[in-house]
């Protein structure tokens, strides 16, 4: 076990205290790499740490529509415009999407599930959903 876990909402914790230094976490974040298997692993100059993570090491906590596309807010405190390409329904339609150039998966909260699913339309012909941004559709899929 890991000394250091991320919740599925995007808290951290060590060795289960939760931790509330948002410099010591934005600096876990800033070093928060995944290996070739797919595990969390912190590496600083002359160590590293696997980190336990119970869903995503990034939630999406809010969402921003404007004229220059959807808007992330990330729980490392990042804002990053949104790939629509990148979007899928996991297990109990959790939404996801990639983000960092694609490096990391984030996952959707509640309440920017919501912000995000209330411009999403149901297909009835396909059965499909589809993100709607100007004159382009892009597919929700299911993973």
């Amino acid at each position: 076990m890991a000394d250091i876990k991320i919740d599925k909402e995007g808290n951290w914790y060590y060795r289960g205290a939760e931790m509330f230094r948002k410099d010591i976490v934005k600096y876990f974040y800033e070093h928060l790499k995944m290996d070739d298997e797919g595990r969390y692993v912190i590496e600083i100059p002359g160590d590293s740490c696997f980190v336990e993570v119970e869903d995503t090491a990034f939630v999406v906590k809010s969402v921003d529509f404007t004229d220059r596309g959807i808007i992330l807010h990330i729980s490392d405190g990042s804002i990053e415009k949104l790939d629509p390409a990148t979007l899928y329904l996991g297990e109990g339609n959790v939404m996801y999407c990639k983000i960092k150039n694609g490096s990391f998966p984030a996952r959707f909260n509640r309440a920017s599930y919501y912000q995000l699913a209330a411009h999403i339309s149901h297909d009835e012909k396909s059965g499909a959903f589809y993100l709607t941004i100007g004159d382009k559709r892009f597919c929700v899929a299911a993973s």
